[in-house]
């Protein structure tokens, strides 16, 4: 699993950052969390409000600051999706 959180660097942005790795942890899951700052790479994801983040190469949250137990149910609905298929 591959997870992006884009953002400029604000406060905001860290504290999503820190969710995110909170909630990896929480779940004992493998996955690459990247933090990306370079507005040209944000902007080449389509993403206009920070923070963001991507899961697998899909935005599931943009404009929010989520908890760690927010982004644990956004791994699960995407994992959930995935083995409908």
């Amino acid at each position: 699993m591959n997870i992006k959180v884009l953002g400029g660097g604000c406060k905001s942005c860290e504290t999503l950052l820190t969710s995110v790795k909170e909630a990896v942890a929480n779940k004992g899951v493998q996955a690459e969390v990247e933090y990306i700052t370079d507005l040209e790479k944000i902007m080449g994801y389509g993403v206009m409000s920070m923070p963001a983040l991507m899961i697998d190469d899909k935005i599931v949250s943009a404009g929010k600051v989520l908890k760690a137990k927010d982004v644990e149910k956004l791994k699960k609905k995407k994992k959930d999706k995935a083995s409908h298929y």
